[in-house]
């Protein structure tokens, strides 16, 4: 099995921020995760990317919230999204 594209998908959120959002199927668990997803989902504002939720072989489940990472407990595709949409609705100016 080769890896599937699940999600593809990039949102203007504001006038100078957009995300992208890329879930693929996998045939093996990426190294450091539990589950056979490999995802890539980013907040960019004016060129800087200022959120990151990924999976790198190795690292495991993390996020990227400025200079910060921290490791993340992913449970679900749709808790995936979930999360990451709130994190940019705390980063988008009101």
């Amino acid at each position: 099995m080769k890896a599937r594209l699940l999600l593809d998908e990039r949102h203007q959120v504001t006038v100078e921020g957009f995300a992208e959002l890329r879930i693929w199927n996998v045939p093996e668990a990426v190294r450091g995760s539990a589950h056979r997803l490999k995802y890539a989902l980013a907040y960019v504002v004016a060129g800087t990317c200022v959120l990151r939720y990924d999976n790198e072989a190795g690292k495991g489940d993390h996020r990227h919230l400025g200079a910060v990472e921290t490791s993340y407990r992913f449970t679900t595709p749709e808790q995936l999204l979930a999360d990451f949409w709130q994190d940019v609705d705390e980063w988008k100016p009101t």
